[in-house]
């Protein structure tokens, strides 16, 4: 059970660099729209636009943090007008307190 030999004429090629497999989709063959509508699979990462990115989203999240907090404090206040006739900012009370 010996395996057979191989005839001479084939020769041992040493693979070439374009032989050699890609990582990732990139040598895949994919249509024009594939790559448009997904190009995060395509597009070599970039680190400087990703902190950008991430600092951007981190500032817009507690930008609107700020403002649901902003909203929260006025919810309890309310204008009075005293007997003087002066306004005032009043914290609203519970009847219950």
């Amino acid at each position: 059970m010996s395996s057979a030999p191989q005839p001479p004429d084939v020769q041992h090629e040493v693979p070439k660099k374009k032989d050699y497999r890609i990582p990732g989709l990139r040598s895949v063959q994919t249509t024009t729209l594939f790559r448009a509508v997904n190009p995060e699979l395509f597009i070599k990462p970039n680190k400087t636009v990703m902190a950008f990115g991430l600092v951007t989203v981190t500032l817009c999240v507690a930008y609107i943090g700020y403002l649901h907090a902003q909203q929260e404090n006025k919810k309890d206040l309310y204008e009075a007008i005293d007997s003087e006739g002066k306004r005032l900012m009043k914290r609203k009370t519970s009847k219950w307190d």
